[in-house]
């Protein structure tokens, strides 16, 4: 199945041309769900029909889906009250009823997460368009699975459980509870839950469609993003300039303004990406038919991955390079830290944490370079762990 990954700044119209990119879809005969993430129903606005929790039929080949994050947080609080159940009554706890419960920060964007994986593991459709949140949010969400999968090997790192039958005596020489079965089968079931998601975001045939307005503010969400996404791997299959202007408008007219810098936004972006031009309609799209004159480019099968690539340079000048893609980077906002295997990348706003290759394991960071969008980061062997005769 192949995912497509709609984002762009607030108010660019994404929601909008993500539901034109899946009608266009579905009307070229592939089989498309759409899926979308806000809570207002601004999807069903866009579409002409009523969307929900429950996955309802548009058209012949198109699908909407919006999830429920208050139903998903109830049942996993009902769920987690049921397997902790003689906890509870051993505490005297009262229970919580599921009418009662207000979902908490971050239930929107793991049930978004669940329906990725819900939508990848059922197989019914060829491609999913997904409408993201605004992009500084995308971003986050994107970031959601690894992070909280690092954060859970750490404080529950699976190769740490002891025996059932040594926990009682482990218990009494540490002096403190350990940890208890049900805990650790708790964090296996998030553990295969988050990769599931984490997978779909991984998988080759994931890609991301930018939005934007052709403007200086466009440009500057643009250049963000893009950093953004370089930095989780996810490549840019094509950027749709949306609410583009006329280019018949009056020389006198008030328009000529904001066209002058439509025109250099568009010229800054055809430099780096396959952009589709999208036409201002004169109003906002509502139902189907505006939704088709909009004309979504269709999506792209041809897109390449992004690649992190070593590059073996020992003979020469006695290094390993590997080579991180990040367009609009700047120099003086790139930092580096080396922990353990893992390399630590910011890049302004941004900020991942990565496993090095095998091969750089072995090896000690000897310096950096910012060139053209991609980073260069050398490594040198470490003759203690570094193989002989290499």
């Amino acid at each position: 199945m192949r995912t497509l990954l709609i984002m762009g700044p607030g108010g660019s119209g994404r929601t909008t041309l993500a539901a034109a990119t899946a009608l266009t879809a579905a009307r070229s005969g592939t089989r498309t769900l759409l899926l979308g993430a806000d809570a207002e129903d601004t999807l069903g606005a866009a579409l002409g029909v009523p969307t929900g929790p429950a996955p309802a039929a548009v058209e012949a080949n198109l699908t909407a889906w919006r999830p429920d994050p208050a139903q998903g947080f109830r049942d996993g609080l009902a769920a987690l009250q049921d397997r902790a159940a003689t906890a509870l009554d051993l505490l005297g706890a009262a229970r919580l009823d599921p009418e009662e419960l207000t979902p908490l920060p971050g239930a929107g964007e793991l049930a978004l997460l669940r329906a990725l994986r819900t939508a990848a593991l059922a197989e019914e459709h060829d491609l999913l368009v997904v409408d993201l949140p605004p992009a500084p949010a995308a971003l986050a969400l994107l970031a959601l699975p690894e992070q909280l999968r690092r954060c859970l090997r750490r404080l529950l790192p699976p190769e740490r459980q002891a025996a059932r039958a040594l926990r009682p005596v482990l218990g009494r020489l540490a002096g403190v509870p350990m940890p208890t079965e049900a805990l650790y089968a708790h964090a296996a079931r998030w553990d295969l839950e988050l990769a599931a998601a984490e997978a779909v975001l991984a998988d080759r045939n994931t890609v991301v469609r930018l939005v934007a307005e052709p403007g200086p503010a466009g440009t500057d969400a643009v250049r963000a993003t893009t950093l953004g996404l370089a930095l989780r791997g996810l490549p840019v299959e094509a950027l749709a300039a949306n609410r583009v202007l006329p280019e018949d408008t009056p020389a006198d007219s008030w328009l000529a303004g904001p066209l002058a810098q439509q025109r250099k936004a568009l010229a800054e972006w055809q430099d780096g990406y396959d952009v589709h031009a999208v036409p201002h309609l004169g109003r906002d799209p509502r139902g189907t038919d505006d939704l088709a004159a909009l004309t979504a480019p269709a999506v792209n099968p041809d897109t390449a991955p992004v690649e992190w690539p070593v590059t073996d340079a020992l003979a020469e000048d006695g290094v390993l390079i590997w080579h991180l893609p990040l367009p609009g980077a700047v120099r003086d906002d790139l930092d580096l830290v080396r922990r353990g295997d893992e390399l630590v990348v910011a890049a302004g706003p941004f900020r991942r944490i990565v496993a090095l290759p095998s091969a750089l394991r072995r090896c000690t960071v000897a310096g950096a370079a910012l060139r053209d969008g991609r980073l260069s980061v050398r490594f040198t062997p470490d003759p203690r762990l570094w193989p002989r005769g290499r």
